[in-house]
């Protein structure tokens, strides 16, 4: 037999449904930023938190960035490292908010982006040369 909801308990679980709607609204565009992000941070640090992050993104809806961030995780492109660092985020009040690594998987995509990027060099070098 399942147990019924308090009317607390109710109005929590509709308050974090629509929590999930107004995060699963955020265009691509948004998540392109914060992969973008995630990915610049781990190829120029070994480790990262969401505090750099945030530093260099546009205001974004509450809770999307974490949401993203959790994505990256589920995706395998991002790790925790076990480490825990305050949050800069005033909304938070400095609770503790994750450390993160890329894993191979995300170090694979920079280097397959970068390569992408020498090749597009080299071929619009040589229509200027033609």
């Amino acid at each position: 037999m399942t147990r019924r909801q308090s009317v607390a308990e109710r109005l929590a679980s509709i308050e974090k449904d629509a929590l999930l709607a107004d995060i699963t609204k955020h265009s691509e565009w948004d998540k392109f930023l914060v992969e973008q992000a995630v990915l610049h941070f781990g190829s120029k640090q070994k480790t990262f938190s969401c505090n750099d992050v945030r530093s260099v993104l546009p205001e974004l809806g509450k809770g999307f960035l974490g949401a993203a961030i959790n994505s990256l995780r589920s995706a395998n492109v991002i790790a925790h490292t076990g480490q825990y660092v305050p949050s800069t985020s005033e909304a938070t009040h400095g609770h503790p908010i994750a450390v993160w690594e890329l894993t191979a998987k995300g170090r694979g995509i920079i280097a397959a982006r970068k390569t992408a990027l020498r090749v597009a060099a080299a071929r619009a070098e040589q229509r200027r040369a033609a």
